[in-house]
């Protein structure tokens, strides 16, 4: 009787698991490859565009998985105490399995992607698209790669501008003395040196209260994290528009988690990735009077009462030459082929 009670009870417990289990593939269920959830980690929140592509990469694979891939986001880099120069690490630890990464975040790890940190780089958004559609991009991912993690598609966090609380800046003399906080990457530290700036290395949580306290004269940031946190409030009241620098956003998993799931699942949380990061770079985009278009955030930002600079072609000459020896000792770093291959890309989608 014993005998029969048990394996009763073990079928019992074996049904009870299949009808849970319901929504799981039977190739997954077998080998015990779907978790119950996959954590993605991002910085900020929403209603920011870099975090809007997160949640809705998590979203959409979520409903078109029919809940089989349950993707939780974890905003404000919470899963490493808010330090988002970690989350590549964290990654590659297991901590991790999704992730929405801002080359500037993960540079430190992965040196070439300093390339799209060198100051003046990259003109527009036509030389930036042209770095990360082409061959450049290709190269990305393949490092990347190396590095157990799968990257899946490509967004942006956008060009970044400098603001202050002091005065309005129009040239490189106009930068001394000021304390900018910079997220992570000592090229930032050089290239603000190099103005004669007081760069400050801040994680994203520490930046608003140094802001509201004047620990920090300014920051650098795209005018949509600018606008959405209301950093008009903290004291900001110059922007300049100078797009020295752009970074891309990287739609990644680990390989660990990749490699977990069958084909056609691969297929649809590559698809998912692809189509969040086009909608996050239109969001990133929207409102900066791209072509002579949209340009609701350029007036949102005066309406504030931000004075807003927008420099000249000949002014950002102005600030490339300034900041030269910093873009050639970090082009060593980056390496000496990659950037030439850089540069003749945007050379020729800007011609």
């Amino acid at each position: 009787m014993t005998t029969t009670r048990t394996g009763a009870s073990r079928r019992t417990l074996l049904l009870g698991a299949a009808g849970a289990g319901l929504a799981v593939p039977y190739a997954a269920r077998a080998q015990g490859q779907y978790r119950p959830e996959y954590k993605l980690s991002v910085v900020g929140n929403r209603p920011i565009p870099f975090a809007e592509g997160a949640f809705q990469w998590a979203e959409l694979v979520t409903e078109r998985s029919g809940g089989r891939i349950n993707v939780k986001v974890y905003p404000g880099s919470q899963l490493v105490g808010g330090d988002q120069t970690r989350e590549l690490v964290a990654m590659r630890q297991g901590v991790i399995d999704f992730g929405v990464f801002s080359t500037i975040n993960i540079a430190p790890q992965v040196r070439e992607l300093g390339l799209f940190q060198l100051p003046f780089l990259m003109p527009d958004h036509k030389a930036f698209d042209a770095l990360i559609r082409g061959e450049v991009g290709r190269d990305m991912f393949g490092l990347m790669e190396r590095r157990e993690v799968v990257p899946l598609a490509w967004g942006e966090n956008g060009f970044r501008e400098v603001s202050n609380s002091k005065h309005a800046i129009r040239t490189p003399a106009d930068m001394r003395g000021l304390k900018i906080r910079f997220a992570a990457g000592a090229i930032f530290n050089d290239i603000y040196a190099a103005m004669g700036a007081n760069p400050v290395q801040m994680s994203f949580a520490d930046l608003q209260p140094a802001l509201s306290t004047g620990a920090v004269d300014g920051q650098e940031n795209p005018i949509n994290l600018f606008l959405a946190f209301r950093m008009d409030t903290l004291a900001q009241k110059h922007l300049t528009v100078w797009n020295y620098v752009n970074d891309p956003l990287i739609f990644a998993l680990s390989r660990t988690v990749w490699n977990s799931f069958n084909d056609a699942d691969k297929q649809l949380v590559r698809d998912c990735a692809e189509e969040a990061g086009r909608n996050q770079i239109a969001l990133t985009r929207r409102g900066l009077g791209l072509d002579g278009g949209d340009d609701s955030s350029i007036r949102d930002l005066r309406a504030r009462g931000v004075e807003v600079t927008m420099l000249t072609a000949q002014e950002k000459a102005a600030f490339a030459t300034a900041t030269r020896p910093a873009y050639d000792k970090w082009a060593q770093t980056v390496g000496a082929d990659l950037v030439r291959k850089a540069e003749a890309a945007i050379r020729a989608a800007t011609a």
